[in-house]
């Protein structure tokens, strides 16, 4: 049975009462899972194993391990959220030094300026700062997508589900000349139902989402074309001379796990399944409080049949993108007065009437927020009453 938000007010009152740090997404609700899973996770690296820097020195991407290859088609193929045939699979230090590899690779060497790079509002915060922080001559953040109408080439961001607001995305440059880079960090069941196999030529995903290993920093892309694969691994190769291949064994193990959950569940379910139940739980909780404080308002999102959970439900997703009362222009300093720590829309291309917050913390965490957030119009009431307004 799900806690409802009455049942948890009690929990709350037991637990240590910490600054709420929910503009930084780490996905530490999955530990959980992952203490009830055991030993199955764990492997042993002998200190002779993995010393070479080559993994597959035949292969296009030959700091990529065969294991860990291996296991995300599977998984893949398992989800059904994406197409892995007729693709190239390159490897990175998570998924921001793959995006790296990609402006690299789809930027022309001899352009006289640099290639345009946008993305629709709300973006994903680090779009802009990843973009732009070494000044390169090969490429330059342009700004919000929907407004974009310079002409020449560019490069189109499309996440999807997005990151802040969780709707699902497909381009809106209505232009030729651009190259579509699919995010698709978060199309996984748990925060969205897989209506159909992702199909596009570059798409970027990462194990700190799927599965919550975070700390292990590994991600992959999905490539098309051969040549654009050859220079995302080149530019990995000039960057950081491949990935560690400890922490791709780790992630092939993890894979493993995941996906024999899902084919031999347990009584925790799959890995999907524990987490895409405890998504609703919190959404369910936090509309609850939203609704009860009177200050605030949320994404609503429309439900879909999901054909790996095999049942219809909207998106749950990994971030609240919250929306403060007009009166209140600062949303992200209103939150900070009451002890909660999110991330402002304004880093998201948007109005700080906006704020980002994480719903991927642990559940301890989680509890006081909403908690917290429930009760701000009572606060709010008494700091107004107070000042004589």
């Amino acid at each position: 049975m799900g806690v409802t938000f009455s049942s948890f007010m009690t929990v709350f009152r037991h637990l240590s009462d910490p600054e709420l740090k929910g503009e930084i997404g780490d996905p530490t609700m999955y530990e959980r899972f992952w203490q009830q899973a055991g030993d199955k996770s764990t492997i042993v690296i002998p200190g002779w194993q993995s010393m070479s820097y080559f993994s597959d020195a035949g292969s296009l991407c030959w700091f990529l391990e065969p294991d860990f290859a291996k296991e995300i088609i599977r998984l893949h193929k398992i989800v059904g959220n994406a197409v892995t045939e007729d693709r190239h699979i390159v490897v990175g230090t998570g998924s921001t030094q793959l995006y790296q590899a990609v402006l690299y690779a789809l930027s022309p060497q001899d352009a006289v300026e640099p290639l345009s790079v946008v993305s629709a509002a709300p973006f994903y915060s680090s779009y802009p700062l990843i973009t732009d922080c070494l000044k390169s001559g090969l490429y330059k953040w342009a700004g919000d997508a929907r407004s974009f109408n310079k002409e020449g080439p560019f490069i189109e961001l499309v996440t999807s589900p997005n990151n802040p607001d969780g709707y699902a995305r497909q381009s809106v440059v209505n232009k030729s000349g651009g190259i579509l880079v699919h995010d698709l960090a978060y199309y996984w069941p748990q925060y969205t139902p897989i209506i159909s196999a992702a199909n596009h030529d570059i798409m970027l995903f990462t194990v700190s989402k799927s599965t919550g290993h975070a700390g292990m920093r590994i991600g992959w892309a999905l490539v098309k074309d051969e040549e654009v694969a050859k220079k995302m691994v080149k530019f990995v190769e000039l960057n950081t001379i491949g990935v560690s291949k400890d922490s791709q064994l780790r992630a092939a193990k993890v894979l493993q796990v995941v996906i024999s959950s899902c084919q031999y569940p347990t009584s925790l379910g799959s890995l999907f399944d524990f987490s895409a139940h405890l998504m609703e739980e919190r959404w369910s909780l936090l509309r609850a409080a939203v609704r009860q404080s009177g200050l605030f308002t949320l994404p609503e999102f429309s439900p879909g049949s999901c054909s790996f959970l095999n049942r219809s439900f909207a998106p749950q997703p990994a971030f609240a993108w919250l929306k403060c009362q007009e009166l209140m222009q600062d949303c992200e300093g209103f939150l900070r007065s009451n002890n909660i720590l999110t991330r402002s829309g304004k880093h998201f291309g948007v109005s700080p009437q906006y704020v980002r917050i994480s719903m991927l913390d642990r559940d301890e965490n989680f509890y006081i927020f909403v908690e917290r957030l429930s009760t701000i119009h009572l606060r709010h009431s008494i700091q107004v009453d107070e000042r004589g307004e």
